[in-house]
Order: structure tokens, then sequence, then C-alpha cells
């Protein structure tokens, strides 16, 4: 599996989006029981922390010791560094295994086969994501073009899933119908664009040319963002629920 955040764990904690609260309690009401759940690739730990508050205890695994360091903590929160495909958990001892924003980067046939194994029976799967953000025509033209034609060749191929709204992925469970929701935010160009530095394909290419794509577009997007202080931040979010 590819690490690409371990290097900016710090940042991604600070401006990554987390994921609305009544989608994770839609998430939580299917689940056949509360006991454990799995927050697979759990980065920086939003989910496990919002999963925490319904289920007895919680397992965060990912493979960056970094990511785990800047993870949220509680007290039913356990975190493991760990490959997806190699889970230590026992067989039929999840409720619920939800994986973020990362299971683009899995080896699929592997990792379902670990879901199999760790569900309990009528256990939940849920892999979820978010798509390029919306703000207004303007801004989304720059931010846009910053995404499809300077970073084009610096995104990892597994990107395409995302733009594919993970239609694309194997999915071998009984699938249920996910409701739409998404995720949005009030938001400060300063945090805009620190959200935009988290971006792999912006690391990607600052390797490669030694300096930074966001940095030469800073000034079109102040221009564009005007006098107000913030502005209304939307990303519709990705959802494919199954069941064992």
């Amino acid at each position: 599996m590819k690490d690409r955040f371990s290097g900016h764990a710090a940042d991604y904690a600070k401006f990554r989006p987390s994921y609305p609260q009544e989608l994770i309690a839609y998430l939580v009401s299917l689940a056949p029981a509360h006991h454990l759940a799995w927050d697979c690739a759990t980065g920086n730990g939003q989910v496990a922390g919002q999963l925490a508050a319904y289920f007895a205890a919680v397992v965060g695994t990912d493979i960056s010791e970094n990511q785990l360091r800047n993870a949220v903590q509680k007290p039913n929160i356990t975190y493991k560094v760990e490959q997806a495909e190699q889970a230590s958990f026992a067989d039929s001892s999840m409720d619920l295994v939800v994986v973020a924003q990362a299971v683009h980067w899995f080896e699929f046939e592997l990792f379902y086969q670990q879901v199999k194994r760790v569900l309990r029976p009528e256990g939940i799967i849920v892999v979820i994501s978010y798509g390029l953000l919306k703000i207004n025509t303007a801004i989304d033209e720059t931010i846009e073009r910053l995404y499809s034609q300077t970073l084009n060749k610096y995104w990892d191929f597994e990107r395409s899933y995302i733009d594919e709204n993970y239609r694309t992925i194997p999915f071998p469970f009984k699938e249920l119908e996910a409701p739409h929701f998404a995720i949005n935010y009030s938001w400060t160009i300063e945090e805009l664009l620190g959200y935009l530095n988290t971006w792999s394909a912006v690391k990607n290419y600052q390797k490669e040319n030694n300096h930074n794509p966001v940095t030469m577009l800073e000034q079109e997007l102040w221009d564009k963002w005007g006098q107000q202080e913030k502005l209304s931040i939307t990303f519709d979010i990705i959802t494919r629920i199954g069941k064992v």
C-alpha cells in the first residue's frame, strides 16, 4: 500500500474535512450491534473519534505511524500500525467496518477477504470518500484547473476511482442503498489553501518541480475570493454500503 500522507500528517489532521454527524449516525444505525467497530486506514482518527461515541470499542488501523501520532484520542479507541489486507482481528468480531477516503489504495481482493472474515453475520462494510469541493463558479474553475490540468500527471492512478464515484471499484457484498450526504463548511481562504496543500498530487508536483503549484494560484484565488472573510464550502460524499 502506498503511503502518501505520513510526511504531512499534522497538516492532514488540521485541514482535512470531517464527515457529518448525520452520516456517522446513519451508518451506526445499520450495524447489527455496537460492540466493536474498525476504522480502517484511520489516518488522523477522524472517523474513529466519531464512532467512539456509539461503540463500546473502536480500533483504528493505519500503515502510517506518524498519522497515528496525530490521531484523535479517546478511552475506547485503540490504534494499530497495520495494513488493511493483514488485519489481526478475530473472526466474526466486528459489527462495522468503515474505510474513509482510502479504499482506492488497497489491494481489493485481499482486503475484502479480511472484511468478510472479521465481520459478524449481518455486519456492515462502508467505504466513503468525497470528491472535489465546490465554492462558486469562479473559484471552482481555478481549483478544477489545478486539479485536472496542472496536477493531471501527478495524481496516482488510484485517484480515478474517486473521480468515478467509487462505482468502478469491486464491491463483493450485498449492497444497500445509500442516501446522499454532504460535508458543509464555512472556510477562510487560509483554510482553503491549507486543504489544497494536503493533496498528494501537490506533494508529488513539488518533489519534481521544486515549487508549490498552489502558491502559483494563490493571488488568483485571493482576487476571486473577494471581501468576505469566509465562504461556504461543499464536498459531496461518495458512499457505498454492503452487508455480509
